[in-house]
This record gives C-alpha cells, structure tokens and sequence, in this order.
C-alpha cells in the first residue's frame, strides 16, 4: 500500500511453490552373506569346468602303492609308494611319504620323499622335508633345517643329461 502511495505499482506476490516431494533413495541392502570356501571344496557342478586352474589333493588319509601320473597341479599330503610323474607341479605336504621315483616339471617337498627326484624347473626342499635320494633339476632351494641325503645335479645340462640316459634306458 506505502508503494502505490508514492506512485508505484504493485509488484504482485507470487504464489508461493507447490512443494516438491524430495528424493530420498532407499537404504542400500545389506551385503549377501559369502560363507568362506574351504580349503578342500568340491569343484561347482558347472559343465565349463576346468581343473587347470585348480591343485588335486591326496590328503593324508589316502596311501596308494602303483605309478601315479597327473596333468597340473597336486598336493600329496597321504602316502605314495611308486613312481609319481607329471608334466605339472607337484607339493609334497608335511604328513606325506613318498617312496620311490619323482618326475615332474617342480616339485616342493614338506615331507619325505625315499627316492630320487627329476625335475626340469625347480626343487625346493622345505626346512621340514626329508630327502632320502638324488636330485636332478634345473634350480634348486634348500632351507636350513631340511635334511638331504644323496646326489644332485642342477642346470638346465644336468636336466638334458638325465632326459638323454632316460631316453637311452627306454630304446634299450
């Protein structure tokens, strides 16, 4: 009113805005429970399946007395009496026993192994292993505490020397 007084128009009042509903997200949902996987889990029922992304497990309650060959990986924690051959990797664990013949591509002994090893990358001898054999490979690791009785030869001619008089054992 003091405006049209002084001779100005009056502005008029904007109705005030229709208020708008604000946005609230909901409540993020509480994480899926993932039970952790066990150590020794059975592969998924899955037809894509691979196993050359997984290590076998002998565990300790498994002996077998014969030749044991596999593809990939293996973690013998059990007992094996024969010859144990492989193009993949192999771990003897703490609890194993190993009596006779290793030849694999590497091989990590925890336990006892009585016989002799031919591997053409790497040998490792844990500080708890017991090595009751000769040993031929390409690189070898041996912790203070392990035991190792017998012969070695390691470089890549010692691993062509024992695949030569391999090769010549089998012609013959």
């Amino acid at each position: 009113m003091l405006k049209q007084i002084i001779g100005q128009k009056p502005q008029s009042v904007a109705p005030p805005a229709p208020a708008v509903p604000s946005y609230n997200p909901p409540a993020p949902a509480a994480p899926a429970y993932n039970p952790p996987t066990p150590a020794y889990s059975s592969p998924p029922a899955k037809s894509s399946f691979s196993m050359s992304t997984n290590k076998n497990i002998l565990s300790s309650d498994v002996e077998i007395k014969g030749s044991l060959k596999f593809s990939n990986d293996l973690i013998i924690d059990g007992r094996i009496e024969g010859e144990v051959t492989s193009d993949g990797s192999l771990t003897v664990g703490e609890n194993a026993l190993v009596i006779g013949e290793i030849r694999t591509k590497s091989v990590i002994v925890f336990g006892k192994v009585q016989g002799n090893i031919t591997v053409t990358d790497r040998c490792e001898l844990k500080s708890s292993a017991t090595q009751e054999g000769d040993i031929v490979a390409g690189t070898m690791a041996i912790e203070e505490g392990a035991s190792f009785s017998g012969r070695s030869s390691v470089g890549k001619s010692a691993v062509a020397n024992a695949q030569a008089k391999k090769a010549a054992a089998q012609a013959s």
